[in-house]
């Protein structure tokens, strides 16, 4: 019998392109500028509200757009049908989603948060804003599985038109009632919910589909993989960077002025996304998944939807409420930490080579 092909032990660095290998630089310098932004000139904020359709932010949207359609293009649309099939990542992907991750963040609110109300529904809110526009960027640095992503984010799309409103009834009001404790009253907009899943995902989506289907009808797969999508890949990265420095620039001075309100926010976000993926990975590995699905499946666990956290905290509380600030505050701890944990997966693929069996994506 042949012996076991040897693991791959290259440095991980050593296969990321210049852009990719200093994304941490790249994203600390994007907060610095927005926050510096925000503080300089504090009517930026009120500028960029004005563009606004539907609840939705034409900015961000436009460097969410930018940042997901070369992701999306790389997606084998015609190979999800594997991923439908599995359906040990599905169930569990749901579970964690939308049982065990709200139920978490619901927890640590209250025990960090239990004296600011305002702060304490907005990171309830955040919990239940469960990803479908970074993921996709931390994943595919990874190395995950981008059919998987694209599957998993649609679904979760579809949970939360139809769940995010009972589940904030639910755990800001039933729940709280239940266990003696405040109750909050929230009404979450269905339309605004389905716009933020819509513009962020579906337009995204719709155009990476139709440009895999026809470059690859027009040019072969080997000119789109070989030489189509290393051109558009870049441009991510380069819309995650407008976005970072967007939703800082948003709320530059609130962060800047309330330091200490931020770090009381910082310390529950901060376990909530590394326990969060931490058990995405175990439970992956325990159910071996293998080590690209296992990815994705600590990836879509541990992400939010910002986007949509702010959008209804805005909506419901006000612009310039303590909920609003909390949705901003999200992002803040979540893309340095998920930055941090795409080299946390990508090393474990030596600390536990046995979930590197499935063929990956990337």
């Amino acid at each position: 019998m042949a012996p076991a092909p040897a693991p791959d032990t290259a440095p991980v660095a050593a296969k990321l392109s210049f852009l990719d290998r200093y994304l941490a630089l790249w994203i600390l310098l994007a907060m610095g500028v927005g926050l510096g932004l925000g503080r300089i000139f504090p009517q930026l904020g009120e500028l960029l509200d004005r563009f606004t359709v539907a609840g939705v932010s034409v900015p961000i949207a436009i460097g969410l757009l930018v940042m997901m359609y070369p992701v999306l293009a790389k997606v084998r649309y015609n190979e999800t049908g594997r991923v439908l099939a599995d359906k040990k990542l599905m169930i569990t992907s749901l579970v964690i989603n939308w049982v065990l991750a709200p139920a978490f963040m619901f927890v640590l609110a209250w025990v960090f948060l239990a004296d600011l109300p305002e702060y304490r529904t907005g990171l309830i809110i955040v919990g239940l804003a469960r990803c479908i526009a970074m993921v996709f960027i931390w994943n595919d640095l990874a190395c995950g599985d981008r059919e998987a992503a694209a599957v998993l984010v649609a679904i979760n799309s579809v949970f939360q038109v139809i769940a995010f409103g009972a589940l904030g009834w639910f755990y800001l009001q039933l729940l709280p009632s239940w266990l003696g404790l405040e109750t909050t009253s929230a009404e979450f907009s269905i339309a605004a919910i389905t716009a933020s899943v819509l513009v962020f995902l579906g337009i995204p989506l719709v155009a990476g589909y139709l440009t895999r289907t026809l470059g690859e009808k027009a040019k072969g797969r080997d000119w789109y993989e070989g030489k189509f999508l290393p051109k558009i890949g870049p441009w991510a990265l380069y819309g995650l960077l407008f976005t970072i420095v967007l939703l800082f620039a948003l709320q530059g001075d609130n962060i800047i002025s309330k330091p200490l309100d931020v770090l009381r926010m910082a310390i529950p976000l901060l376990i909530y996304f590394v326990v969060v993926f931490g058990a995405g990975m175990l439970i992956g590995h325990w159910l071996k998944l293998g080590y690209p699905r296992t990815t994705t499946l600590a990836f879509t666990a541990a992400g939010n939807n910002f986007e949509l956290a702010i959008a209804v905290a805005i909506a419901t509380f006000g612009a310039t409420s303590g909920q609003a600030l909390a949705g901003v505050v999200g992002p803040l701890i979540e893309v340095p930490i998920l930055v941090a944990l795409v080299y946390v997966a990508l090393w474990s693929r030596k600390v536990f080579p046995a979930v590197s069996t499935s063929t990956t994506s990337s």
